[in-house]
């Protein structure tokens, strides 16, 4: 008699699972983001896609008309969520902890399917992703350094003019720009830098 367990180990790459609803739904946002973390967007397709949700691919187009649609969706619900700031005490301490926080989400396997469609979508393309960047990413983020700000202008750390638009982009904008143009990874000493260099000396009142 074979046993379920042999029956699984027997069964070929790429062969369909017996998987409907939510089940199945899961299992093709999660191979689209390896898809996109692995081979990038211009790489992922939605055949690609199937074989490595084990199902068919018109399993993925009957919920997915589009590559585009189905990368959307893999981004919005596989990228981490930034609730709230870290309040160590000190806008230095706070600062640096976010900005780990950050980097953990830009190298996290969603991160890397994110940037994936940023580095390689056309412009056409990219516009499908606007909202989802500015919501999921850019405004987040933006809060959340606002609110380090806020705490350290109640404290005396900060000057009370420091909490506007251009000195928020700072640190994400830095962070992208290494991870974006340069393709250079942030290591923690790196992250120290960047707030006892640029940040503390920017806020100080």
């Amino acid at each position: 008699m074979v046993t379920s367990r042999s029956t699984a180990a027997a069964r070929p790459d790429g062969a369909s699972l017996r998987r409907r609803g939510p089940v199945l739904e899961r299992a093709i946002l999660e191979a689209a983001l390896d898809q996109l973390s692995s081979v990038g967007w211009n790489g992922l397709t939605m055949e690609g896609v199937a074989v490595g949700a084990q199902t068919g691919k018109a399993a993925v187009y009957r919920r997915w008309p589009s590559k585009e649609d189905l990368v959307a969706d893999a981004l919005q619900a596989g990228l981490p969520t930034l609730d709230e700031a870290p309040d160590l005490g000190r806008v230095r301490d706070d600062l640096y902890e976010l900005c780990l926080r950050v980097r953990d989400i830009m190298y996290s396997k969603p991160g890397f399917a994110l940037r994936a469609v940023l580095h390689e979508c056309d412009a056409g393309s990219a516009e499908r992703f606007h909202g989802l960047i500015t919501t999921g990413v850019v405004e987040p983020s933006a809060r959340l350094v606002r609110d380090v700000l806020r705490r350290g202008i109640a404290r005396g750390e900060v000057r009370a003019d420091a909490n506007d638009d251009l000195v928020v982009d700072v640190i994400p904008a830095m962070m992208m720009y290494r991870s974006k143009v340069c393709a250079s990874e942030w290591s923690d000493g790196e992250i120290a830098d960047l707030i006892d260099r640029i940040m503390v000396p920017l806020l100080r009142p």
